[in-house]
């Protein structure tokens, strides 16, 4: 836990949300259970197993010695989330979390929830997707599937898209990418689909073709998606879907399969579409090996000649 330690006692204050030590990368050996993020004004710990008494109480002198120095005017406030045998369990360390709060990104403002659940509502690790997405929407009709809280959706609406449809099964996370959208003042442009995408296919090609499809979807979700079986699924129809010059963002986030998996599917069930380029994740997300880290090609369907 030392090098954790160590991230803690050299961190600096952020005003936007981000991922402050990121030991599941396994460059910090013996912390590879641990990581850091900051969602302002509460720092997040999350621990892939159990943690003892002894390691959240060293954990949360860490903190308050370090915010003490960074922050002296301001309450700690804390969170640990531990994640073993499927479950997790989330602890207030020090402070008052609330059930939800604003954080930014970018000078964007999205609703995050730590007190509940192992998605916060920000995925932290997509932040340059966003801004790919905030750089190159202009001017078009934008699919954002699998939207979850329609971050994606935001990000596009203000880079100058002409509209964004988000769909995703969960009614919840649309209601809250909805909240996304008012706090930004987006109050148009957007359409949020509560469907499930494999009975739905009739009405998004209807509503096409699309300048930009997003597909970030979970890379294993029992009765959703699991990606080594779907993933082909989607990448079959993502032609369909395209006008000729669009773009797609395929995202996986799965260390067991490697990028070049994406890319077999692509020269199976679309030949057509051309890869331009693997997205950077962000620097702190640094990993042993990029086919265990976040997955992101950007591609395009040619135009026509």
């Amino acid at each position: 836990m030392q090098a954790l330690l160590n991230a803690i006692a050299t961190m600096a204050m952020p005003t936007d949300a981000q991922r402050i030590f990121h030991g599941r990368g396994g460059l910090h050996p013996g912390c590879e259970a641990w990581t850091l993020d900051a969602f302002p004004p509460v720092w997040l710990i999350t621990k892939f197993g159990e943690a003892t008494l002894e390691e959240q109480a060293v954990l949360t002198a860490a903190l308050q010695a370090r915010h003490a120095q960074i922050a002296p005017y301001d309450a700690l406030n804390a969170v640990l989330q531990t994640r073993h045998e499927g479950c997790s369990e989330t602890v207030v360390l020090a402070g008052k979390v609330p059930d939800s709060h604003v954080v930014t990104e970018d000078g964007a403002k999205y609703r995050v929830n730590l007190q509940r659940g192992q998605n916060h509502g920000l995925f932290l690790d997509m932040a340059e997707g966003r801004r790919w997405v905030r750089a190159h929407a202009q001017g078009h009709k934008v699919l954002n599937l699998f939207a979850y809280t329609c971050a994606f959706s935001v990000a596009a609406l203000q880079g100058g898209a002409r509209e964004v449809i988000n769909l995703d099964m969960a009614q919840p996370a649309l209601t809250t990418g909805q909240q996304n959208h008012q706090l930004n003042g987006i109050l148009s442009g957007a359409k949020f689909l509560a469907h499930d995408l494999f009975s739905t296919w009739g009405k998004v090609n209807r509503m096409g073709p699309y300048g930009l499809v997003i597909m970030d979807p979970p890379s294993y979700q029992k009765g959703s998606f699991v990606a080594t079986k779907d993933y082909a699924r989607l990448i079959r129809r993502l032609p369909d879907l395209l006008r000729p010059g669009g773009h797609a963002l395929l995202c996986l986030n799965a260390p067991e399969i490697p990028e070049q998996y994406l890319r077999d599917l692509l020269a199976q069930e679309a030949p057509a579409l051309a890869v331009l380029q693997r997205l950077p994740n962000p620097g702190v997300f640094a990993d042993v090996s990029s086919d265990r880290a976040l997955k992101v090609l950007v591609v395009r369907l040619p135009p026509l000649a």
